[in-house]
């Protein structure tokens, strides 16, 4: 990606350019960008946008590697500071590393008040760190002037408060604000008025806004519209005006709208006229005046340091009074201000000098996007202002003795300046399971590593675990991986570059998958020695088994998940908030089977009809065989039983696989032209024979009308790419599912031309059968629906057939199935899915997708991006600090954010809900009622245990889906005298069962009342038998 020439490296931004689109990609890959200030705040932006894969990335400092900074920057080393290397010399060959493409420069010269700025002509975007105020007015008025303006970016990060400026110039235009993929909306009716108003068809919402304009196509009737485009008056979620149709003719059916995307122009005003007006952006509705206040809280920091040439001292109250009179002298001269808020102000003086790194990982990944939007023009851009506090995190270590927070000289410095020597400590103790080392596993790595969470000398631990391996595309934003890592475990390479960043962690890395089948390994005992879970996981399936683990053994959680430019992170804790289970997204809705089968209306529907095709014919159908031939010994044994008179399960799928079972490639390439014809002709004059064009429904309407689309029978073109490009991928895969050895020649369009001219296609006759045109009907099991007659008759024949001609040797009974895998591109898997799904997407006249999208969807990819990793990664490890220090519920925050927008949305965690048995009984998820009982405890005895503990009657008894004990059910209260044993059936080493029981109500005709889960111990002292 060095110049505009060259091809985007799919194999390494396959997920990122999913995010930005090649037009940014490209655009990144010419731009050069200047960055000052080596500090926590200037490495972050410096790691995420080499990974981001900009053309040149200059990064500039003048300062020292010291102590301190093994704390705040995780690129530089013990020897660095030893050796009293520049910080820029240590940190510029590391930024080198991560990205093959981006050439990364040091530079060392000054850059202050006197120094020329013609050298910063040469680059599209600067970025100042830890810069004097006096010098980023200098170098923004003279970035802003430019004919075409450089991007102007300013981050400062003083303890808890951080704050980040933007300046593109007075007219930034930007090709894409949202970054959000219009989808076609349907049309149920449109009225014949001045103005015309537009019905979403089953009341769908449409999402559009007041003013943006939508494109018309396929609208019956009112033809006039189709390919035109009308701005758009909302009425209702599900209705819109858009101006005179009175003239046109009157609406049939059918028709889609798309939004139609426009540029849009952002306006900048410089640093120095900000100051006094800062437009700002809010985080935290709970504390609206926030950003305002931390604006001038942080002038007045700017004055200080001009003043004395120095920070505030850590813990000088003199300082923290000086610095609250320049924030109120400051906050008269500001035209948009809030009230000086005197606890931010003190707190921001004690803690000034140090460093948050969670804090500034969070606020870099946040100021790395904008750096992409100003080169690229992608996304809105932030105007202009982002200031984040953290004061809840020091507000309880206020009272602490000034001695907690001073220097001693070592690498935690920076953040014993935030929160103290004792806080320090009990995260070197603690004991972290983190699940997952993908992009936010390597970000939490390095924050658990800057904050010295886990040191071996203080007995702590962080264990990691994952099964997969590094691929090359995970190199683009898991930032502890480098390309000599490709394909070791992910646990072990990161626990070694963690340990590079602090020798002082243990880091215990596992390779195991967190699930019920590990439970032997993460038992109770084990989550029992843990003080906080985190999680950097990539589906909601595996958090939420491990938040019922945690819930179960009363552990922290921390859970963050990114999509593209969205982030969110959420807190997790006993006793206060809500789990991760108490709340459920509804689930993804499924494409009904006769809508991927015959009706397709969107491209998304032609590509799961491919991914679904692919599945069937190259794994499903040769797993099924391979699994009959294992079960059967030979052709023969199979031939005798049938004829028998005996059905065996799937018999008629495998023989008929077995009689058509290719032997050569010419053979393969036939396969493929078949497979065309059916898939793509006879399919569709099918459907026609079936529900000709004037078919009507019972109410006189078309059939055929949106969403439904009347398909076209392709005629089959060997000059046409995509023919081609499906007979020679659909060959390769048959080849390959039946060891059918082919050579380059073998595709070459000559070879396929001679195999073609002896094949004659079979002459179409339509079919009776019925079309399934049911959506809630579910797809039928192929090999458990029963067998005519006639059909065992064909199969018995079919398989004499086959072992006369030899092919049931035991060298045709084997198939080798094919694994999905969209990630290597000379496999033919995705080529088959964008040919098949394309030429159904023609076949139904619908706009056809390129492999990039077909990719995504197909292999169900979720984008993502360096910037959003470090933003979630970092707040997490905020909540981490307060976890330990055992803050109280309004102390945490949890975020979503989307970083395209951009908007961030901190809110306090839901609190623990309250249910009530009777008379002021309650309990929450994280209760647990226990019963201890022995060998011969029976379920009689349960019961009267629990009422004698708990004063409440059992009324019934569950274990997972087995009901112990129902009253009303028949032969129930008999087992009141079996042992639980006996009714439970546990494994030698289970301790114990949680039980749901329900209780009797107080009154007769009351509803059973609920009650926390019973854990019944099979033993007296809780241990394994």
């Amino acid at each position: 990606m060095a110049s505009d020439l060259m091809e985007i490296d799919d194999s390494l931004y396959s997920r990122q350019r999913y995010v930005l689109g090649d037009s940014a990609m490209h655009q990144m890959a010419q731009s050069s960008v200047f960055l000052s200030g080596m500090g926590a705040m200037g490495v972050e932006i410096a790691k995420n946008i080499a990974l981001a894969g900009v053309k040149t990335v200059t990064l500039h400092d003048t300062k020292q590697c010291e102590a301190w900074d093994l704390g705040s920057n995780f690129f530089i080393r013990k020897e660095d500071v030893s050796s009293q290397r520049r910080r820029v010399e240590a940190v510029c060959p590391r930024v080198a590393e991560l990205n093959p493409y981006v050439q990364v420069d040091a530079s060392s010269l000054p850059l202050d008040d006197n120094t020329d700025l013609s050298f910063l002509r040469k680059y599209q975007c600067v970025i100042l760190t830890e810069a004097s105020l006096s010098l980023q007015k200098r170098v923004n008025n003279f970035c802003h002037t430019q004919q075409t303006p450089i991007r102007f970016i300013s981050c400062d990060a003083y303890g808890i408060c951080v704050r980040v400026f933007c300046d593109f110039g007075e007219a930034f235009e930007v090709s894409d604000p949202t970054g959000e993929e219009p989808k076609e909306i349907f049309i149920q009716s449109i009225t014949q008025d001045n103005p015309g108003v537009v019905t979403c068809m089953d009341n769908q919402p449409h999402g559009f806004q007041t003013g943006q304009r939508v494109v018309f196509r396929e609208v019956g009737g009112m033809v006039e519209l189709n390919g035109s485009t009308r701005p758009v008056t909302v009425l209702s979620p599900h209705t819109f005006e858009i101006g005179d149709a009175s003239q046109l003719q009157p609406y049939t059916y059918g028709g889609f709208v798309v939004l139609v995307k426009s540029p849009k122009t952002f306006i900048f005003e410089m640093l120095e006229q900000q100051l006094c007006e800062p437009q700002v952006l809010i985080p935290d509705f709970s504390k609206p005046e926030a950003p305002l206040q931390i604006h001038a809280a942080m002038l007045a920091l700017d004055r200080f340091q001009y003043k004395h040439c120095r920070l505030p001292n850590t813990g000088c109250l003199q300082d923290a009074e000086t610095l609250l009179k320049l924030t109120e002298e400051v906050n008269t001269t500001l035209k948009n201000k809030a009230p000086v808020n005197a606890e931010l102000v003190r707190c921001l003086s004690r803690t000034s000098r140090g460093t948050l790194p969670p804090l500034a990982a969070a606020v870099g990944g946040i100021a790395s996007q904008e750096v992409l939007k100003a080169i690229t023009g992608k996304f809105a851009p932030l105007q202009q202002w982002f200031y984040l506090d953290t004061i809840e995190l020091v507000k309880p270590l206020q009272s602490l003795a000034v001695e907690e927070f001073v220097p001693r000289g070592d690498r935690y410095d920076g953040l014993r300046a935030c929160i103290g020597e004792s806080m320090c400590l009990e995260l070197h103790k603690l004991r972290v399971f983190m699940v997952g080392c993908g992009a936010i596993g390597c970000e939490m790595l390095k924050n658990l590593a800057l904050l010295g969470v886990g040191l071996a000398k203080s007995s702590g631990e962080v264990c990691i675990t994952d099964p997969d391996l590094i691929e090359k595309s995970n190199l683009n934003r898991q930032f502890l991986f480098r390309p000599h890592h490709i394909q070791k475990p992910k646990s072990t390479t990161a626990a070694e570059a963690t340990h590079d960043i602090n020798p002082e962690l243990r880091v215990e890395a596992h390779l195991n998958k967190v699930c019920p089948a590990s439970e032997n390994i993460y038992n109770d005992s084990f989550y029992s020695s843990l003080n906080v879970v985190v999680t950097a996981l990539d589906n909601v399936e595996a958090r939420r088994y491990v938040d019922s683990r945690c819930v179960s053994n009363q552990r922290p959680l921390l859970d963050s998940g990114t999509m593209g430019t969205k982030g969110h992170t959420e807190i997790i804790v006993p006793n206060l908030t809500e789990s991760y289970n108490s709340h459920r997204d509804p689930p993804e809705e499924e494409i009904p089977f006769c809508t991927l089968k015959s009706f397709p209306s969107v491209i998304e529907h032609t590509i799961q009809w491919a991914r679904d095709k692919f599945e069937n014919a190259f794994v499903h159908k040769p797993s099924m065989y391979n699994s009959f031939w294992q079960m059967h010994p030979s052709a023969e044994a199979v031939l005798q039983r049938m004829q028998a008179g005996e059905s065996l399960e799937g018999s008629f799928q495998v023989i008929k696989l077995l009689s058509r079972r290719p032997i050569q490639w010419e053979h393969c390439i036939t396969i493929a032209r078949l497979k065309f014809e059916k898939y793509f002709k006879r399919k569709a004059l099918q459907l026609l024979h079936s529900f000709p064009l004037e078919t009507r429904l019972k109410d006189g309407s078309l059939f055929w009308q949106s969403p439904k689309r009347p398909p076209t029978p392709l005629e089959f073109d060997l000059k046409d790419p995509l023919h081609y490009s499906f007979i020679i991928s659909t060959a390769r895969l048959f080849a390959e599912i039946h060891n059918v050895p082919y050579s380059e020649k073998d595709l070459s369009e000559e070879v396929v031309t001679k195999v073609f001219s002896s094949l004659k296609i079979p002459e179409y006759r339509p079919s009776e059968k019925c079309i399934e045109t049911d959506e809630t009907a579910k797809k039928p099991d192929q090999i458990k629906m029963p067998l005519s007659s006639e059909e065992e008759r064909e199969a018995i024949t079919q398989l004499e057939q086959a072992i006369t001609t030899n092919k049931a040797k035991p060298g045709g009974l084997q198939m080798c199935p094919l694994q999905f895998e969209k990630d290597d591109d000379t496999n033919g898997h995705i080529d088959f899915i964008t040919s098949a799904s394309s030429l159904r997407a023609k076949m139904y006249s619908i706009e056809p997708a390129d492999r990039l999208k077909t990719k995504r969807i197909a292999g169900k990819i979720i984008p993502a991006i360096a910037t959003t990793t470090a933003a979630v990664a970092g707040l997490v490890a905020l909540e981490l600090i307060k976890v330990v220090g055992g803050y109280r519920l309004d102390s945490f925050k949890n975020c979503f954010f989307n970083l395209a927008i951009p908007v961030v949305v901190l809110t306090e965690p839901a609190a623990v809900k309250q249910t009530l048995i009777r008379n002021n009984m309650y309990f929450s998820i994280w209760d647990c009622w226990t019963i201890f009982g022995h060998e011969d405890f029976t379920l009689s005895d349960f019961m009267n245990a629990v009422r004698e503990k708990y004063g409440i009657e059992p009324s019934m008894v569950v274990h997972g889906v087995k009901m112990l004990y129902v009253p009303v059910m028949p032969g129930h209260s008999k087992r009141l005298k079996l042992t639980m044993q006996k009714l439970i059936k546990p494994s030698a080493d289970r301790r114990y069962v949680d039980l749901t029981v329900s209780f009797a109500p107080e009154s007769d005709g009351d509803v059973d009342l609920p009650g926390p889960p019973v854990r019944y111990y099979f033993s007296s002292d809780g241990k394994a038998r």
